[in-house]
């Protein structure tokens, strides 16, 4: 069996413009979009949870991937260690993400105010009246939902540990 990497894999990764017309046709078959957003630099057991969970409250999952110099913003100039077009077509291979939209923005804002899904959902480190968008969301009918992480796993964990194995 021969995979078509453009279908399965940059085929998900999309432009905003593009990804509304999208969100719109699903929304008006019916579908539940849900939307989440980071920067899954290191993808992990927590990452890959995190994202069935959230998978699971609707019919489409799409991704807002913090951008390589937002990440460098929030994070540091050492982040990310994976650049935004590895860190897409990873999060693409996982079948149950539907679209992937890259933002350089420090927040998702625009993107969640432009393609208003159904549910937004951030981690449970977040309150509801914390989460970017969350007034759009519901205002607009949706739902915010928040999901817990599995304990013990991050990205920067991972990290330190690699350094302290190297010193």
């Amino acid at each position: 069996m021969r995979i078509d990497l453009e279908k399965t894999l940059t085929g998900k990764i999309t432009d905003l413009p593009s990804l509304k017309k999208q969100v719109q046709s699903w929304q008006a078959d019916g579908k539940k979009v849900v939307f989440t957003n980071g920067v899954f630099d290191l993808l992990h057991i927590g990452h890959i949870t995190y994202l069935a969970k959230a998978a699971e409250l609707g019919d489409k999952l799409i991704i807002g991937l913090n951008a390589d110099s937002s990440v460098k913003r929030i994070k540091g100039e050492s982040r990310p260690v994976n650049d935004q077009n590895s860190r897409a077509a990873i999060l693409a291979a996982l079948f149950f993400v539907d679209a992937i939209v890259v933002f350089e923005e420090d927040t998702p804002l625009d993107l969640i105010s432009t393609l208003l899904p159904d549910y937004l959902v951030k981690g449970a480190d977040y309150t509801i009246e914390n989460i970017v968008g969350a007034k759009e969301v519901i205002a607009n009918g949706g739902e915010v939902k928040t999901i817990n992480f599995v304990e013990g796993y991050s990205s920067t964990s991972i990290i330190e540990k690699i350094r302290n194995q190297i010193s």
